[in-house]
């Protein structure tokens, strides 16, 4: 009588158990991607009632070293009071890559930032006609916002300058007179913080990201890297204002698009995205000090402008939820346009038409976003989502919130537009399994290994 069959080595059994959950992580993944609803496309979301004018929305897009994908392109499109695409205008009519700024002009045009592989294209863009009246194409990479300011004046924010030569950065603010073709005036970030700030000069210093003129001769600059804004004084170059300061990620954490705003009474207010912390913000100046006054969370990541409207409620650009909202001083949205792929500003109304202060709107006070049609990202559980709520309350908390907000940021632009956050993380594992596996059979294995090289050796050796 034959005795009982032997189990197989150890060795085996590990090695199928660790194939059977790499192909159980694809086989899910595969499953997601065949079941899900897709990418995100241009249209209406939620919208209680229709607003009163378009919206403009520039769409960044993405490409890879000056290819663009054509499932994330970079547009500029108008939608309609009832979130109805009205109109788009293709980067790809005019070689950009990237869109940035949007800002309406006093004629019913448009003034858009826009890149081209190493330079910056500037152009007045008239939706009437769908023709560009004007272009300025500058020496300046990768630029994000562009102002016409004084009637023939660019105001620009120049980024990524590293001066190869010096050693030093040459990020910048400066004026293009339209008229004489020549710069007019130059504000350079390296002369008022140490070379030392952000982990010292790189190819992307500053990340000086936006400028506004909010004065006479006063400029709101955006410096990304920095985690600050500030205000400069074109007269004298001197930093008059400042909110936030370098490492200091609780006030703001890379934000971008500060709007400065003025209470009733006067009182210096800033609302800002607050991008890194996935959040909006509004700070009042009050005693010599910055007080926060509005915080709203909750379904926003990585949001990148946000703008006070004349009602009183604020557009929101959520970036990476793809969409634009406009929610309430509490937090409720009534309009959302669905704007993929990663919208990064919105414009609506005229020109300086900056609505109240949250505080002249009695409305001080921390909320979570509510409401909204639910559809693409922004209606999901995703991995980051339910990473965060796993280790909430554990000691691990801090890090692997960390790990989840970077892997939130980053993964959308690696990852397919029809693969979702969590089938991504499927095919991750499985391929970390995968690479683990070979290396611990290469351990394993090693002497195997270095008798087979040995002997191959041999083998040409005594051919040659």
């Amino acid at each position: 009588m034959a005795g009982p069959r032997s189990l197989p080595p150890r060795r085996w059994i590990v090695r199928s158990a660790i194939a059977t959950l790499i192909g159980v992580l694809l086989l899910s993944a595969v499953v997601d991607a065949a079941t899900s609803s897709g990418q995100v496309r241009l249209g209406p979301g939620t919208v209680d009632e229709p607003v009163d004018e378009r919206t403009y929305v520039s769409i960044q897009g993405f490409h890879f070293q000056g290819i663009s994908n054509k499932k994330k392109p970079a547009r500029l499109v108008a939608a309609g009071p009832r979130g109805d695409t009205q109109w788009l205008h293709d980067g790809g009519q005019t070689g950009a890559v990237w869109f940035y700024d949007v800002d309406p002009l006093a004629d019913g045009n448009l003034l858009v930032t826009s890149t081209v592989p190493g330079d910056t294209v500037v152009y007045e863009y008239d939706p009437a006609n769908r023709s560009i009246v004007w272009s300025r194409q500058l020496d300046a990479e990768d630029t994000h916002d562009v102002d016409l300011i004084n009637g023939d004046e660019l105001l620009v924010a120049n980024m990524r300058n590293m001066n190869e030569t010096s050693g030093q950065s040459d990020d910048r603010v400066y004026v293009y007179n339209l008229t004489t073709d020549e710069i007019t005036w130059e504000w350079y970030a390296r002369d008022h913080y140490p070379a030392s700030t952000a982990g010292g000069y790189g190819e992307d210093w500053t990340h000086v990201n936006d400028v506004d003129k909010v004065g006479d001769g006063r400029y709101l600059v955006s410096l990304r890297n920095f985690d600050q804004a500030v205000v400069i004084d074109r007269p004298s170059g001197e930093i008059v204002r400042r909110l936030g300061s370098d490492g200091n990620l609780s006030r703001l954490y890379e934000q971008h698009n500060p709007d400065y705003l003025e209470s009733e009474n006067g009182t210096p207010t800033v609302l800002v995205a607050d991008s890194e912390n996935d959040r909006i913000v509004e700070y009042a100046r009050e005693n010599g000090s910055w007080t926060r006054t509005w915080k709203l969370t909750g379904r926003l990541k990585w949001p990148r402008d946000a703008d006070r409207l004349p009602n009183g409620n604020t557009l929101v650009v959520d970036t990476l939820h793809h969409r634009v909202i406009e929610v309430t001083p509490t937090g409720e949205i009534v309009w959302e346009y669905y704007a993929a792929w990663a919208p990064y500003d919105a414009e609506r109304g005229a020109p300086g038409s900056n609505g109240p202060t949250i505080r002249d709107l009695n409305a001080s006070g921390s909320y979570v976003v509510s409401g909204g049609a639910g559809r693409g990202p922004a209606g999901r559980v995703t991995f980051s989502d339910w990473l965060v709520a796993t280790v909430e309350g554990t000691p691990l908390e801090a890090q692997a919130t960390w790990f989840a907000q970077r892997w939130s940021h980053i993964t959308p632009f690696v990852k397919p537009v029809w693969l979702s956050s969590w089938a991504f993380a499927s095919v991750v594992a499985a391929l970390l399994l995968l690479v683990g596996w070979g290396v611990g059979e290469g351990v394993y294995q090693r002497a195997r290994i270095r008798r087979a090289v040995a002997a191959a050796g041999n083998r040409i050796r005594s051919k040659v």
